[in-house]
């Protein structure tokens, strides 16, 4: 199949449009319209239905746009590695993971990734959809279980909690709960079971409602939980990471808490030279090792 063929092709599907495909590839809309055609005649199908409001993909170029898509990412990717110089980092690194950890812990980090390298542009998305590596819809994800995509290198970053929080303004209204009987008098705060959030949180929340808490306030994410706690609404189900970042924040309850929750990182296997991915991983690595270290200190220092 020729490539030039299957690079127009791609351009007319993602631009829906043989004029809009030729001021991209700077071509006539012509010469376009010929490759197009060519291309047709090779693998007798037709794979555009032509409207006078532009083209639409049939079931066929369906199939071989999806295939071009994969090679315009892999060839994107191949370029990426090329443009890393032997010494700089810089351009673009997508970065997933969870909206919780995203905006509590990695975005207050990210001034000292930047102030080391300036020229590198982070696409952070947070969502709790899994997204696709080796397809390559992001270039590197953390996560709070371990990733079970193939040819993924990944690393056990370290083990978070949830447990319950609030702010010593609420105890200081409403009391401190001594037992889970005690929460008759409580509002709690959490993501609802039914949210897309890790299983150890989703158990947690689980076991607390069984005890008929009265009043509760449920957001789709732990940003918005903390939210909720800081504006002291109540005592909130947060992971145990905030803690140094909110310090004033009180544990309640401390004998209740989730199971451990592992937190990896992991990128394709054909990133594995990227200097972009190497300077994030490493940034990451060394942010949890001080945070871990400063953690351990913290309770030799209660002891």
């Amino acid at each position: 199949m020729d490539w030039d063929k299957l690079r127009i092709f791609h351009a007319v599907a993602d631009a829906g449009s043989l004029t809009h495909a030729g001021d991209t590839l700077h071509l006539s809309q012509s010469a376009v319209s010929r490759q197009i055609r060519s291309l047709e005649e090779s693998l007798s199908v037709t794979l555009f239905h032509r409207h006078a409001r532009g083209l639409i993909l049939t079931e066929q170029g369906e199939l071989l746009f999806e295939a071009t898509k994969s090679m315009a990412k892999r060839l994107d990717a191949a370029a990426a590695r090329i443009r890393d110089s032997e010494d700089e980092v810089f351009g673009e690194l997508r970065v997933t993971t969870a909206t919780g950890f995203g905006t509590l812990w990695l975005a207050p980090r990210l001034p000292k990734l930047y102030e080391k390298y300036p020229s590198l542009k982070i696409d952070l998305m947070l969502e709790e959809r899994v997204l696709d590596l080796p397809m390559r819809e992001a270039d590197v994800a953390i996560r709070m279980k371990e990733p079970s995509q193939a040819d993924l290198i990944r690393r056990r970053l370290m083990n978070i909690r949830m447990r319950l929080y609030a702010t010593p303004e609420y105890l200081a209204q409403a009391g401190t709960p001594a037992s889970m009987e005690d929460f008759a008098h409580h509002r709690l705060i959490c993501q609802n079971i039914g949210t897309s959030q890790v299983a150890a949180g989703a158990l947690l929340v689980q076991q607390l409602m069984v005890h008929d808490i009265p009043s509760t306030l449920t957001v789709n994410n732990y940003f918005g939980v903390l939210q909720g706690v800081l504006n002291h609404l109540g005592i909130g189900v947060l992971p145990d990471y905030l803690t140094e970042d909110f310090p004033n924040l009180v544990r309640v309850l401390p004998d209740v808490e989730s199971g451990e929750v592992p937190v990896f990182l992991a990128y394709p296997e054909e990133l594995r030279q990227s200097k972009r991915v190497a300077a994030f991983r490493d940034f990451v690595t060394e942010e949890i090792f001080a945070y871990r270290k400063r953690q351990r200190e913290s309770v030799d220092s209660d002891g």
